[in-house]
């Protein structure tokens, strides 16, 4: 299908759904915990519902020109799908939770369940969420990082906080950890409970060169191009957003004050900033590290047993049913057999934000313990 052919059947879409009943409930979760997919499309031949967990993607259209599905009972959960309308992806125009993305916009739709869900809001002192932009020297950008402060943080105090600094995947931006991901409720929670540290989480733009991104995934092989991508974030984090964070914050600089962790692109982001600089990191965290190549030895040269002395924590986890699952045994078995201490966690699950919310809350609550 050519670009012009595409842009005609989406537009025709859009123009469909512009008259849609205000009636129309899109999506719509029963109290067996179904959901309900709707779109009013009549002139459509063929539109399919795609939603991370559920198998069945074909939608039925009725005498108006509905189209629906529902799913079979659903774990409670928040879960990205989207709209295939005769070839064509769109988002849900009855939906304005949005997963947003540099390349591709997903509608959200949460199952939900007991308060004991990390990532459901509750009735619990909430932090704030602080949006910073600036110049970016290293990048030759305009750009920003996001800062959550917690539950009764107090600029005039003395108290210092311990921070984590948070980064996210390819494709996505800084607001991804707290739009999608909830990493901000999902401190709320813990903190509440008394289960982690109160902390400040920095999300910064995870980017050494926006070139990358506006190559597409095309260029993500490209390894000159990755390499570039890795040495100016490490840039960026290092002499502009960490020097940022520290002169506007009650944050201690203190290594065991600070820890990094991302999630794909970002969990190799974490191991290569975080192992090649020990001096200043010393909690790390990957989920589902992608684009780590296989020669460990040239990315972690001087990477041994006596980083045991500094390290306080090296957390890797991945999804069995992820396709990144292989490069991150392999990172795994290749540090054992480095003797470098590490907590390596498999579990059910994709490439999805499904698996790094609980991700992040596991390794929040190990953060900045004496122990």
């Amino acid at each position: 299908m050519n670009v012009i052919k595409a842009g005609l059947i989406l537009l025709n879409f859009q123009m469909l759904t512009l008259g849609m009943s205000q009636s129309l409930v899109s999506p719509e979760v029963d109290k067996e915990r179904r959901v309900t997919f709707r779109l009013k499309a009549p002139e459509a031949k063929d539109v399919k519902v795609r939603c991370e967990g559920v198998k069945e993607n074909a939608m039925k259209k009725d005498e108006q020109g509905v189209w629906s599905l529902t799913t079979e009972p659903m774990e409670p959960d928040i879960y990205t799908y989207s709209f295939t309308v005769d070839g064509v992806h769109a988002i849900d125009p009855g939906n304005p939770s949005i997963k947003y993305n540099l390349l591709n916009i997903d509608s959200q739709v949460q199952v939900p369940g007991s308060p004991s869900l990390l990532w459901q809001l509750n009735d619990v002192p909430h932090g704030q969420l602080h949006r910073h932009f600036y110049r970016s020297t290293v990048a030759s950008d305009d750009r920003d990082f996001i800062v959550y402060t917690p539950p009764g943080y107090d600029p005039a105090a003395q108290k210092r906080y311990p921070v984590l600094y948070l980064l996210h995947g390819y494709s996505d931006d800084t607001s991804a950890w707290s739009t999608v991901g909830c990493a901000n409720v999902i401190l709320d929670n813990l903190i509440a409970r008394k289960q982690s540290k109160p902390m400040l989480i920095v999300m910064p733009l995870g980017y050494g060169t926006m070139e990358i991104v506006k190559s597409g995934w095309q260029r993500v092989r490209d390894r000159e191009l990755w390499e570039r991508n890795q040495n100016g974030f490490r840039q960026a984090l290092l002499q502009e957003v960490i020097p940022q964070v520290e002169a506007a914050y009650k944050v201690s600089a203190e290594q065991k004050s600070r820890a990094i962790a991302g999630l794909s692109m970002g969990g190799t982001e974490s191991l290569l900033v975080g192992l090649g600089t020990l001096d200043r990191f010393g909690w790390i965290g990957a989920f589902s590290s992608g684009g780590l190549g296989t020669n460990f030895v040239s990315q972690f040269p001087s990477l041994d047993e006596k980083a045991n002395d500094k390290l306080r924590l090296l957390w890797i986890g991945c999804g069995t049913e992820d396709g990144l699952i292989g490069p991150n045994r392999n990172l795994h078995e290749w540090l054992a057999s480095k003797n470098v201490r590490h907590t390596w966690k498999e579990t059910p699950g994709a490439h999805s934000f499904r698996v790094w919310r609980r991700y992040l809350g596991e390794f929040a609550p190990l953060l900045f313990q004496d122990n």
